[in-house]
Protein backbone atom coordinates (compact mmCIF):
# COMPACT_ATOMS: atom_id res chain seq x y z
CA UNK A 1 0.00 0.00 0.00
CA UNK A 2 1.21 3.52 -0.86
CA UNK A 3 0.90 6.77 1.00
CA UNK A 4 0.07 9.70 -1.28
CA UNK A 5 0.14 13.48 -1.12
CA UNK A 6 -0.54 16.05 -3.85
CA UNK A 7 1.87 18.98 -3.71
CA UNK A 8 1.96 22.22 -5.71
CA UNK A 9 5.16 24.22 -6.22
CA UNK A 10 4.62 27.91 -6.94
CA UNK A 11 7.65 28.94 -8.99
CA UNK A 12 6.89 32.66 -8.83
CA UNK A 13 8.62 35.94 -9.71
CA UNK A 14 8.19 38.27 -6.72
CA UNK A 15 9.33 41.90 -6.66
CA UNK A 16 11.55 43.03 -3.80
CA UNK A 17 9.58 45.30 -1.48
CA UNK A 18 6.25 44.86 -3.27
CA UNK A 19 4.61 43.16 -0.31
CA UNK A 20 1.03 43.63 -1.51
CA UNK A 21 1.85 42.54 -5.06
CA UNK A 22 3.72 39.47 -3.84
CA UNK A 23 0.86 38.50 -1.51
CA UNK A 24 -1.65 38.90 -4.33
CA UNK A 25 0.45 36.53 -6.47
CA UNK A 26 0.77 34.04 -3.59
CA UNK A 27 -2.97 34.04 -2.88
CA UNK A 28 -3.72 33.50 -6.57
CA UNK A 29 -1.47 30.43 -6.56
CA UNK A 30 -3.09 29.14 -3.36
CA UNK A 31 -6.48 29.32 -5.07
CA UNK A 32 -5.19 27.43 -8.14
CA UNK A 33 -3.57 24.77 -5.93
CA UNK A 34 -6.82 24.42 -3.99
CA UNK A 35 -8.72 23.90 -7.26
CA UNK A 36 -6.26 21.13 -8.12
CA UNK A 37 -7.02 19.64 -4.70
CA UNK A 38 -3.43 19.83 -3.50
CA UNK A 39 -2.85 19.12 0.17
CA UNK A 40 0.13 21.49 0.22
CA UNK A 41 1.43 24.44 -1.81
CA UNK A 42 4.96 25.80 -1.35
CA UNK A 43 6.46 29.18 -2.22
CA UNK A 44 10.11 30.25 -2.60
CA UNK A 45 12.53 31.63 -0.04
CA UNK A 46 11.47 35.13 1.13
CA UNK A 47 8.53 35.04 -1.28
CA UNK A 48 6.73 37.68 0.80
CA UNK A 49 9.55 40.25 0.58
CA UNK A 50 11.32 39.24 -2.62
CA UNK A 51 15.00 38.27 -2.64
CA UNK A 52 17.43 39.73 -1.75
CA UNK A 53 15.82 42.56 0.25
CA UNK A 54 19.28 43.77 1.36
CA UNK A 55 19.17 46.74 3.75
CA UNK A 56 15.40 46.92 3.68
CA UNK A 57 15.91 44.31 6.39
CA UNK A 58 17.39 47.01 8.63
CA UNK A 59 14.08 48.91 8.60
CA UNK A 60 11.87 47.80 11.53
CA UNK A 61 8.72 48.91 9.73
CA UNK A 62 9.57 46.73 6.73
CA UNK A 63 9.83 43.69 9.02
CA UNK A 64 6.47 44.52 10.62
CA UNK A 65 4.82 45.03 7.23
CA UNK A 66 6.16 41.72 5.95
CA UNK A 67 4.64 39.93 8.97
CA UNK A 68 1.31 41.67 8.33
CA UNK A 69 1.53 40.53 4.71
CA UNK A 70 2.06 36.95 5.87
CA UNK A 71 -1.11 37.21 7.92
CA UNK A 72 -3.06 37.88 4.71
CA UNK A 73 -1.62 34.67 3.30
CA UNK A 74 -2.69 32.85 6.47
CA UNK A 75 -6.23 34.15 6.07
CA UNK A 76 -6.35 32.83 2.49
CA UNK A 77 -5.25 29.28 3.37
CA UNK A 78 -8.66 27.69 3.87
CA UNK A 79 -8.51 23.93 3.35
CA UNK A 80 -4.85 23.76 2.35
CA UNK A 81 -1.37 23.84 3.87
CA UNK A 82 0.99 26.61 2.76
CA UNK A 83 4.77 26.83 3.11
CA UNK A 84 5.99 30.38 2.37
CA UNK A 85 9.23 32.27 2.85
CA UNK A 86 9.18 35.46 4.91
CA UNK A 87 11.23 37.38 7.52
CA UNK A 88 10.48 36.35 11.09
CA UNK A 89 11.25 38.64 14.02
CA UNK A 90 11.97 37.36 17.54
CA UNK A 91 14.51 39.73 19.11
CA UNK A 92 16.69 38.96 16.07
CA UNK A 93 15.37 38.47 12.53
CA UNK A 94 15.37 35.16 10.67
CA UNK A 95 15.16 33.98 7.10
CA UNK A 96 12.07 31.87 7.70
CA UNK A 97 9.47 29.53 6.29
CA UNK A 98 5.94 29.76 7.65
CA UNK A 99 3.96 26.51 7.82
CA UNK A 100 0.30 27.49 7.64
CA UNK A 101 -2.66 25.14 7.52
CA UNK A 102 -6.34 25.93 7.15
CA UNK A 103 -5.90 29.57 8.32
CA UNK A 104 -3.66 28.65 11.27
CA UNK A 105 0.03 29.45 11.61
CA UNK A 106 1.27 26.04 12.71
CA UNK A 107 5.00 26.70 12.94
CA UNK A 108 7.91 28.79 11.66
CA UNK A 109 11.17 27.21 10.49
CA UNK A 110 14.32 29.33 10.68
CA UNK A 111 17.05 28.87 8.09
CA UNK A 112 20.04 27.34 9.80
CA UNK A 113 22.91 27.63 7.31
CA UNK A 114 23.35 31.23 6.19
CA UNK A 115 25.39 31.84 3.01
CA UNK A 116 27.90 34.64 3.22
CA UNK A 117 29.90 34.39 0.01
CA UNK A 118 29.65 35.69 -3.53
CA UNK A 119 26.43 37.69 -3.87
CA UNK A 120 25.08 36.57 -0.47
CA UNK A 121 25.34 38.63 2.75
CA UNK A 122 23.04 36.79 5.12
CA UNK A 123 25.36 37.12 8.14
CA UNK A 124 24.75 40.86 7.86
CA UNK A 125 21.05 40.46 8.57
CA UNK A 126 19.92 37.12 9.92
CA UNK A 127 20.37 34.94 12.98
CA UNK A 128 20.74 31.21 12.30
CA UNK A 129 17.98 28.85 13.43
CA UNK A 130 18.44 26.05 15.98
CA UNK A 131 15.42 23.85 15.33
CA UNK A 132 14.89 20.80 13.12
CA UNK A 133 11.12 20.39 13.00
CA UNK A 134 9.31 17.80 10.91
CA UNK A 135 5.60 17.96 10.17
CA UNK A 136 2.93 15.24 10.14
CA UNK A 137 0.46 15.30 7.24
CA UNK A 138 -1.73 12.40 8.25
CA UNK A 139 0.62 9.42 8.01
CA UNK A 140 3.27 11.29 5.95
CA UNK A 141 6.17 13.11 7.62
CA UNK A 142 7.62 16.18 5.88
CA UNK A 143 10.69 18.30 6.58
CA UNK A 144 10.96 21.93 5.50
CA UNK A 145 14.23 23.81 5.08
CA UNK A 146 15.62 26.74 3.14
CA UNK A 147 18.12 26.99 0.28
CA UNK A 148 21.65 26.63 1.72
CA UNK A 149 20.34 24.21 4.37
CA UNK A 150 20.34 21.44 1.77
CA UNK A 151 23.90 22.04 0.55
CA UNK A 152 25.47 20.76 3.78
CA UNK A 153 25.46 16.95 3.80
CA UNK A 154 25.34 16.94 7.61
CA UNK A 155 22.83 19.79 7.83
CA UNK A 156 19.06 20.05 8.34
CA UNK A 157 18.12 17.66 5.53
CA UNK A 158 20.05 14.78 7.11
CA UNK A 159 18.73 15.54 10.60
CA UNK A 160 15.13 15.81 9.39
CA UNK A 161 15.47 12.55 7.47
CA UNK A 162 16.84 10.81 10.56
CA UNK A 163 13.86 12.26 12.44
CA UNK A 164 11.49 10.46 10.10
CA UNK A 165 10.94 12.88 7.23
CA UNK A 166 9.94 11.02 4.07
CA UNK A 167 9.71 14.22 2.03
CA UNK A 168 11.97 17.27 2.33
CA UNK A 169 10.70 20.57 0.90
CA UNK A 170 13.59 22.94 0.22
CA UNK A 171 12.50 26.48 -0.75
CA UNK A 172 15.05 28.59 -2.60
CA UNK A 173 16.20 31.85 -4.06
CA UNK A 174 19.16 30.33 -5.86
CA UNK A 175 20.81 32.76 -8.29
CA UNK A 176 21.73 31.68 -11.79
CA UNK A 177 25.13 31.28 -13.34
CA UNK A 178 26.28 28.97 -16.11
CA UNK A 179 26.23 25.33 -15.08
CA UNK A 180 24.41 25.98 -11.80
CA UNK A 181 21.21 24.13 -12.72
CA UNK A 182 22.95 20.85 -13.48
CA UNK A 183 25.17 21.25 -10.40
CA UNK A 184 22.14 21.69 -8.14
CA UNK A 185 20.41 18.67 -9.56
CA UNK A 186 23.45 16.42 -9.22
CA UNK A 187 24.10 17.52 -5.64
CA UNK A 188 20.50 17.10 -4.55
CA UNK A 189 20.23 13.73 -6.29
CA UNK A 190 23.08 12.54 -4.09
CA UNK A 191 21.44 14.15 -1.04
CA UNK A 192 18.14 12.37 -1.74
CA UNK A 193 19.70 8.94 -2.11
CA UNK A 194 21.85 9.38 1.00
CA UNK A 195 18.97 10.66 3.13
CA UNK A 196 16.51 8.14 1.61
CA UNK A 197 13.94 10.89 1.30
CA UNK A 198 12.04 12.48 -1.58
CA UNK A 199 13.33 16.01 -2.09
CA UNK A 200 11.21 18.82 -3.47
CA UNK A 201 13.48 21.61 -4.69
CA UNK A 202 11.52 24.82 -5.31
CA UNK A 203 13.37 27.78 -6.81
CA UNK A 204 12.37 31.38 -7.38
CA UNK A 205 12.31 32.84 -10.88
CA UNK A 206 12.96 36.40 -12.07
CA UNK A 207 15.48 39.21 -12.32
CA UNK A 208 16.54 41.37 -9.37
CA UNK A 209 19.16 44.02 -10.16
CA UNK A 210 22.29 42.01 -11.09
CA UNK A 211 20.81 38.61 -10.25
CA UNK A 212 18.61 36.24 -12.21
CA UNK A 213 16.74 33.39 -10.54
CA UNK A 214 16.21 30.66 -13.08
CA UNK A 215 13.45 28.52 -11.60
CA UNK A 216 13.92 24.97 -12.86
CA UNK A 217 12.27 23.50 -9.76
CA UNK A 218 12.27 19.71 -9.51
CA UNK A 219 11.36 16.66 -7.46
CA UNK A 220 13.83 13.82 -6.88
CA UNK A 221 12.81 10.45 -5.45
CA UNK A 222 14.62 8.65 -2.64
CA UNK A 223 16.75 6.75 -5.17
CA UNK A 224 18.09 10.04 -6.54
CA UNK A 225 16.06 10.02 -9.78
CA UNK A 226 14.20 13.00 -11.22
CA UNK A 227 10.43 12.52 -11.22
CA UNK A 228 9.46 16.09 -12.22
CA UNK A 229 11.26 19.16 -13.53
CA UNK A 230 9.84 22.63 -14.08
CA UNK A 231 10.73 25.14 -16.76
CA UNK A 232 13.67 27.51 -16.53
CA UNK A 233 13.16 31.30 -16.47
CA UNK A 234 9.36 31.09 -16.34
CA UNK A 235 6.70 31.33 -13.67
CA UNK A 236 4.53 28.26 -13.29
CA UNK A 237 2.54 26.27 -10.77
CA UNK A 238 3.88 22.71 -10.78
CA UNK A 239 1.69 20.04 -9.23
CA UNK A 240 2.60 16.42 -8.58
CA UNK A 241 1.19 13.38 -6.80
CA UNK A 242 3.93 11.98 -4.59
CA UNK A 243 3.74 8.34 -3.60
CA UNK A 244 5.63 6.88 -0.65
CA UNK A 245 6.00 3.21 0.14
CA UNK A 246 5.05 2.33 3.71
CA UNK A 247 8.53 1.37 4.80
CA UNK A 248 10.14 2.55 7.97
CA UNK A 249 13.64 3.98 7.70
CA UNK A 250 16.07 2.18 10.01
CA UNK A 251 17.82 4.55 12.38
CA UNK A 252 21.14 3.11 13.52
CA UNK A 253 22.67 3.54 16.95
CA UNK A 254 25.16 5.96 15.36
CA UNK A 255 22.25 8.01 13.99
CA UNK A 256 20.57 8.06 17.40
CA UNK A 257 23.79 9.24 19.01
CA UNK A 258 24.06 12.01 16.42
CA UNK A 259 20.54 13.22 17.18
CA UNK A 260 21.15 13.02 20.91
CA UNK A 261 24.38 15.02 20.56
CA UNK A 262 22.53 17.76 18.71
CA UNK A 263 19.92 17.98 21.45
CA UNK A 264 22.67 18.13 24.06
CA UNK A 265 24.01 21.21 22.25
CA UNK A 266 20.65 22.93 22.54
CA UNK A 267 19.41 22.09 19.05
CA UNK A 268 15.69 21.29 19.01
CA UNK A 269 14.31 18.24 17.19
CA UNK A 270 10.52 17.92 17.21
CA UNK A 271 7.51 16.54 15.34
CA UNK A 272 4.51 18.78 14.76
CA UNK A 273 1.08 17.73 13.53
CA UNK A 274 -0.13 19.89 10.64
CA UNK A 275 -3.16 18.26 9.06
CA UNK A 276 -5.16 15.05 9.30
CA UNK A 277 -4.46 13.86 5.77
CA UNK A 278 -5.65 13.93 2.18
CA UNK A 279 -8.13 16.36 0.65
CA UNK A 280 -11.50 14.70 0.07
CA UNK A 281 -13.17 14.28 -3.30
CA UNK A 282 -12.02 13.27 -6.75
CA UNK A 283 -8.84 15.03 -7.83
CA UNK A 284 -8.43 16.49 -11.33
CA UNK A 285 -5.92 14.84 -13.64
CA UNK A 286 -2.48 16.47 -13.68
CA UNK A 287 -0.29 17.36 -16.65
CA UNK A 288 3.13 15.73 -16.89
CA UNK A 289 6.33 17.76 -16.69
CA UNK A 290 9.04 16.44 -19.01
CA UNK A 291 11.16 19.58 -19.27
CA UNK A 292 14.87 19.21 -19.96
CA UNK A 293 17.68 21.63 -19.22
CA UNK A 294 18.36 24.17 -21.96
CA UNK A 295 21.63 23.93 -23.90
CA UNK A 296 24.29 26.29 -22.51
CA UNK A 297 23.94 29.18 -24.98
CA UNK A 298 20.14 29.08 -24.91
CA UNK A 299 20.28 29.15 -21.12
CA UNK A 300 22.59 32.18 -21.05
CA UNK A 301 20.51 34.03 -23.63
CA UNK A 302 17.33 33.43 -21.64
CA UNK A 303 19.03 34.61 -18.44
CA UNK A 304 20.04 37.84 -20.19
CA UNK A 305 16.55 38.21 -21.61
CA UNK A 306 14.78 37.74 -18.26
CA UNK A 307 17.29 39.93 -16.40
CA UNK A 308 16.78 42.75 -18.91
CA UNK A 309 13.01 42.45 -18.99
CA UNK A 310 12.61 42.47 -15.22
CA UNK A 311 15.12 45.27 -14.62
CA UNK A 312 13.34 47.51 -17.12
CA UNK A 313 9.78 46.69 -16.14
CA UNK A 314 10.20 46.37 -12.37
CA UNK A 315 11.88 49.79 -12.31
CA UNK A 316 9.07 51.45 -14.21
CA UNK A 317 10.70 52.06 -17.59
CA UNK A 318 8.70 51.63 -20.78
CA UNK A 319 11.30 52.10 -23.50
CA UNK A 320 15.04 51.57 -23.92
CA UNK A 321 17.62 53.17 -26.17
CA UNK A 322 20.91 51.68 -27.37
CA UNK A 323 23.87 53.29 -29.07
CA UNK A 324 24.19 51.24 -32.27
CA UNK A 325 27.82 51.41 -33.39
CA UNK A 326 27.71 48.81 -36.14
CA UNK A 327 29.59 46.39 -33.86
CA UNK A 328 28.66 42.97 -32.54
CA UNK A 329 28.21 44.00 -28.87
CA UNK A 330 25.50 46.57 -29.55
CA UNK A 331 23.90 44.11 -32.00
CA UNK A 332 23.57 41.46 -29.27
CA UNK A 333 22.20 43.95 -26.73
CA UNK A 334 19.61 45.18 -29.23
CA UNK A 335 18.53 41.63 -30.08
CA UNK A 336 18.11 40.77 -26.39
CA UNK A 337 16.17 43.99 -25.75
CA UNK A 338 13.76 43.28 -28.61
CA UNK A 339 13.15 39.72 -27.41
CA UNK A 340 12.68 40.94 -23.82
CA UNK A 341 10.51 43.99 -24.41
CA UNK A 342 9.18 43.96 -27.96
CA UNK A 343 10.46 45.90 -30.96
CA UNK A 344 8.19 48.88 -30.34
CA UNK A 345 9.92 49.54 -27.00
CA UNK A 346 13.49 49.55 -28.35
CA UNK A 347 15.24 52.37 -30.19
CA UNK A 348 18.72 52.80 -31.60
CA UNK A 349 20.93 55.87 -31.89
CA UNK A 350 23.60 55.89 -34.59
CA UNK A 351 26.18 58.59 -33.82
CA UNK A 352 28.90 58.69 -36.50
CA UNK A 353 32.17 60.57 -35.98
CA UNK A 354 34.89 61.47 -38.52
CA UNK A 355 36.36 57.97 -38.02
CA UNK A 356 33.18 55.92 -38.44
CA UNK A 357 33.41 53.57 -41.41
CA UNK A 358 30.87 53.03 -44.16
CA UNK A 359 30.72 49.38 -43.06
CA UNK A 360 29.58 50.46 -39.58
CA UNK A 361 26.83 52.60 -41.10
CA UNK A 362 25.64 49.69 -43.21
CA UNK A 363 25.81 47.15 -40.37
CA UNK A 364 24.00 49.36 -37.83
CA UNK A 365 21.16 50.04 -40.26
CA UNK A 366 21.01 46.42 -41.41
CA UNK A 367 20.65 45.32 -37.79
CA UNK A 368 17.87 47.85 -37.16
CA UNK A 369 16.11 46.60 -40.26
CA UNK A 370 16.47 42.96 -39.25
CA UNK A 371 15.05 43.72 -35.80
CA UNK A 372 12.45 46.13 -37.21
CA UNK A 373 13.39 48.86 -34.73
CA UNK A 374 13.63 52.59 -35.29
CA UNK A 375 17.13 54.00 -35.67
CA UNK A 376 17.91 57.71 -35.37
CA UNK A 377 21.10 59.25 -36.72
CA UNK A 378 22.78 62.00 -34.72
CA UNK A 379 26.21 62.88 -36.19
CA UNK A 380 28.78 64.10 -33.67
CA UNK A 381 31.28 65.70 -36.12
CA UNK A 382 30.34 69.30 -35.37
CA UNK A 383 30.20 68.75 -31.60
CA UNK A 384 33.61 67.02 -31.72
CA UNK A 385 35.11 69.96 -33.64
CA UNK A 386 33.67 72.37 -31.08
CA UNK A 387 35.27 70.38 -28.26
CA UNK A 388 38.64 70.39 -30.03
CA UNK A 389 38.42 74.13 -30.70
CA UNK A 390 37.40 74.83 -27.12
CA UNK A 391 40.39 72.87 -25.80
CA UNK A 392 42.92 73.92 -28.46
CA UNK A 393 44.47 76.76 -26.48
CA UNK A 394 44.78 74.73 -23.28
CA UNK A 395 46.11 71.67 -25.14
CA UNK A 396 48.52 73.68 -27.31
CA UNK A 397 51.87 71.94 -27.76
CA UNK A 398 50.57 68.45 -26.91
CA UNK A 399 50.04 65.49 -29.22
CA UNK A 400 46.60 64.10 -29.83
CA UNK A 401 46.13 60.90 -27.84
CA UNK A 402 43.50 58.90 -25.99
CA UNK A 403 42.07 62.17 -24.64
CA UNK A 404 40.76 63.17 -28.03
CA UNK A 405 39.59 59.63 -28.71
CA UNK A 406 37.55 59.53 -25.51
CA UNK A 407 35.93 62.89 -26.25
CA UNK A 408 33.93 61.12 -28.96
CA UNK A 409 32.74 58.41 -26.59
CA UNK A 410 31.74 61.03 -24.01
CA UNK A 411 29.84 63.07 -26.59
CA UNK A 412 27.89 59.93 -27.47
CA UNK A 413 27.23 59.26 -23.79
CA UNK A 414 25.86 62.80 -23.40
CA UNK A 415 23.56 62.38 -26.38
CA UNK A 416 22.24 59.04 -25.17
CA UNK A 417 21.52 60.52 -21.74
CA UNK A 418 19.81 63.52 -23.37
CA UNK A 419 17.37 61.15 -25.08
CA UNK A 420 16.94 59.33 -21.79
CA UNK A 421 16.10 62.57 -19.97
CA UNK A 422 13.84 63.92 -22.69
CA UNK A 423 11.77 60.79 -23.34
CA UNK A 424 12.24 58.70 -20.19
CA UNK A 425 14.14 55.98 -22.07
CA UNK A 426 16.53 53.74 -20.18
CA UNK A 427 19.98 53.61 -21.76
CA UNK A 428 21.31 50.08 -22.18
CA UNK A 429 25.11 50.06 -22.33
CA UNK A 430 26.90 47.61 -24.61
CA UNK A 431 30.25 46.86 -22.93
CA UNK A 432 31.17 43.19 -22.48
CA UNK A 433 33.07 41.47 -19.65
CA UNK A 434 36.35 41.35 -21.58
CA UNK A 435 36.33 45.13 -22.00
CA UNK A 436 35.16 45.82 -18.45
CA UNK A 437 37.85 43.52 -17.05
CA UNK A 438 40.75 45.43 -18.57
CA UNK A 439 39.21 48.91 -18.53
CA UNK A 440 38.82 49.10 -22.31
CA UNK A 441 35.89 51.47 -21.85
CA UNK A 442 35.39 55.20 -21.35
CA UNK A 443 34.06 56.61 -18.10
CA UNK A 444 31.08 58.89 -18.80
CA UNK A 445 31.23 57.70 -22.40
CA UNK A 446 30.31 54.19 -23.55
CA UNK A 447 29.91 53.31 -19.83
CA UNK A 448 27.15 55.92 -19.43
CA UNK A 449 23.74 54.36 -19.00
CA UNK A 450 21.29 52.64 -16.70
CA UNK A 451 21.82 48.92 -17.25
CA UNK A 452 24.71 46.89 -18.65
CA UNK A 453 23.10 43.86 -20.29
CA UNK A 454 26.27 41.97 -21.32
CA UNK A 455 28.58 43.24 -18.58
CA UNK A 456 29.33 39.65 -17.51
CA UNK A 457 29.52 38.14 -21.01
CA UNK A 458 33.06 37.58 -22.36
CA UNK A 459 33.69 38.79 -25.92
CA UNK A 460 34.17 35.29 -27.30
CA UNK A 461 30.77 34.34 -25.89
CA UNK A 462 29.23 37.43 -27.51
CA UNK A 463 30.10 35.92 -30.87
CA UNK A 464 28.74 32.51 -29.83
CA UNK A 465 25.44 34.01 -28.63
CA UNK A 466 25.02 35.97 -31.85
CA UNK A 467 25.62 32.84 -33.94
CA UNK A 468 23.12 30.98 -31.76
CA UNK A 469 20.57 33.76 -32.24
CA UNK A 470 20.84 33.60 -36.03
CA UNK A 471 20.62 29.80 -36.01
CA UNK A 472 17.58 29.81 -33.72
CA UNK A 473 15.77 32.37 -35.88
CA UNK A 474 16.71 30.56 -39.09
CA UNK A 475 17.61 33.92 -40.64
CA UNK A 476 20.19 36.67 -40.45
CA UNK A 477 19.36 38.84 -37.45
CA UNK A 478 22.94 39.77 -36.61
CA UNK A 479 24.62 40.92 -39.87
CA UNK A 480 27.13 38.35 -41.13
CA UNK A 481 29.96 40.85 -41.49
CA UNK A 482 30.00 41.38 -37.71
CA UNK A 483 31.31 37.83 -37.23
CA UNK A 484 34.50 38.37 -39.21
CA UNK A 485 35.35 42.08 -39.32
CA UNK A 486 37.96 43.16 -36.77
CA UNK A 487 36.51 44.80 -33.64
CA UNK A 488 37.25 48.52 -33.43
CA UNK A 489 36.18 51.48 -31.30
CA UNK A 490 36.66 53.67 -34.41
CA UNK A 491 37.98 56.62 -32.41
CA UNK A 492 41.03 57.18 -34.65
CA UNK A 493 42.09 56.15 -38.16
CA UNK A 494 42.49 52.38 -38.73
CA UNK A 495 42.00 51.60 -35.03
CA UNK A 496 41.65 47.97 -33.92
CA UNK A 497 40.99 46.49 -30.47
CA UNK A 498 44.18 44.45 -30.90
CA UNK A 499 46.18 47.71 -30.88
CA UNK A 500 45.55 47.74 -27.12
CA UNK A 501 44.50 44.20 -26.20
CA UNK A 502 45.55 40.66 -26.98
CA UNK A 503 43.17 38.88 -29.39
CA UNK A 504 40.01 37.94 -27.50
CA UNK A 505 40.52 34.14 -27.81
CA UNK A 506 43.80 34.68 -25.95
CA UNK A 507 42.51 37.34 -23.55
CA UNK A 508 39.33 35.62 -22.32
CA UNK A 509 40.99 32.50 -20.82
CA UNK A 510 43.35 34.74 -18.85
CA UNK A 511 40.41 36.80 -17.57
CA UNK A 512 38.49 33.67 -16.56
CA UNK A 513 41.52 32.29 -14.71
CA UNK A 514 42.31 35.53 -12.86
CA UNK A 515 38.83 36.97 -12.23
CA UNK A 516 36.63 33.90 -11.82
CA UNK A 517 39.08 31.27 -10.58
CA UNK A 518 41.50 33.46 -8.54
CA UNK A 519 44.52 31.90 -10.21
CA UNK A 520 47.90 33.48 -9.56
CA UNK A 521 50.31 34.79 -12.17
CA UNK A 522 52.38 31.61 -11.94
CA UNK A 523 49.31 29.41 -12.36
CA UNK A 524 48.26 31.42 -15.41
CA UNK A 525 51.76 31.01 -16.82
CA UNK A 526 51.36 27.22 -16.51
CA UNK A 527 48.33 27.50 -18.82
CA UNK A 528 50.78 28.34 -21.58
CA UNK A 529 50.31 32.12 -21.49
CA UNK A 530 53.09 34.44 -22.55
CA UNK A 531 54.68 36.12 -19.50
CA UNK A 532 54.54 39.65 -20.88
CA UNK A 533 50.95 39.23 -22.08
CA UNK A 534 49.74 37.75 -18.78
CA UNK A 535 51.43 40.47 -16.74
CA UNK A 536 49.93 43.20 -18.93
CA UNK A 537 46.41 41.76 -18.66
CA UNK A 538 46.60 41.31 -14.87
CA UNK A 539 47.90 44.86 -14.46
CA UNK A 540 45.04 46.23 -16.59
CA UNK A 541 42.48 44.32 -14.53
CA UNK A 542 43.92 45.52 -11.22
CA UNK A 543 44.12 49.15 -12.33
CA UNK A 544 40.57 49.30 -13.70
CA UNK A 545 38.69 48.72 -10.46
CA UNK A 546 37.88 52.44 -10.16
CA UNK A 547 36.12 52.30 -13.51
CA UNK A 548 34.10 49.21 -12.70
CA UNK A 549 32.85 50.77 -9.45
CA UNK A 550 31.23 53.49 -11.55
CA UNK A 551 29.64 51.18 -14.11
CA UNK A 552 25.90 50.49 -14.18
CA UNK A 553 24.64 47.15 -12.82
CA UNK A 554 24.55 44.22 -15.20
CA UNK A 555 23.36 40.62 -15.32
CA UNK A 556 25.43 37.90 -13.65
CA UNK A 557 25.88 34.84 -15.86
CA UNK A 558 29.33 33.55 -14.86
CA UNK A 559 30.45 32.03 -11.57
CA UNK A 560 32.00 35.36 -10.59
CA UNK A 561 30.76 38.67 -11.93
CA UNK A 562 32.01 42.18 -11.23
CA UNK A 563 29.91 43.97 -8.62
CA UNK A 564 28.52 42.14 -5.59
CA UNK A 565 30.40 39.00 -6.57
CA UNK A 566 33.93 40.47 -6.67
CA UNK A 567 34.74 43.27 -4.23
CA UNK A 568 38.32 44.40 -4.56
CA UNK A 569 39.65 47.66 -3.09
CA UNK A 570 40.18 50.51 -5.52
CA UNK A 571 43.30 51.64 -3.68
CA UNK A 572 45.40 48.49 -3.89
CA UNK A 573 49.13 47.97 -4.43
CA UNK A 574 49.20 44.19 -4.18
CA UNK A 575 50.73 42.48 -7.22
CA UNK A 576 50.83 38.76 -7.90
CA UNK A 577 53.61 38.99 -10.48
Amino acid sequence: MLKKIRVSLAQINPVVGDLSGNVKKIISCIQKARELKSELVAFPELAITGYPPEDLLLKPQFIKDNISALDKVRAASRGITVVAGFVDSRKAIYNAAAVISNRRLIDVYHKKILPNYGVFDEFRYFQAGRRYPVYKFGDITVGVNICEDIWDKDGPTRVQALSGAEIIININASAYHMGQAAFRENLISTCASESQAIIIYLNMVGGQDELVFDGGSFIINSQGNIIMRGKQFREELLTADIEIKKTRRRVSQTDKKELHALMQKGEIIEKIKVSSGAVKGQKPKLKSYKNVWMPALEEVYNALLLGTKDYVQKNGFHHVVIGLSGGIDSALVAAIAVDALGKEKVGGLYMPSPYTSQESFEDAHALAGNLDIKILTVPIDDIYKTYLNTLSETFKGTEQDITEENLQARIRGNILMAFSNKFGWLVLTTGNKSEMSVGYATLYGDMAGGFAVIKDVPKTMVYDLCKWKNEREGRTVIPERLFWKEPSAELKPDQRDTDTLPPYPLLDPILKAYVEEDKSFNEIMKMGCDSECAQKVISMIDHSEYKRRQAPPGIKITSRAFGKDRRFPITNRYKSY
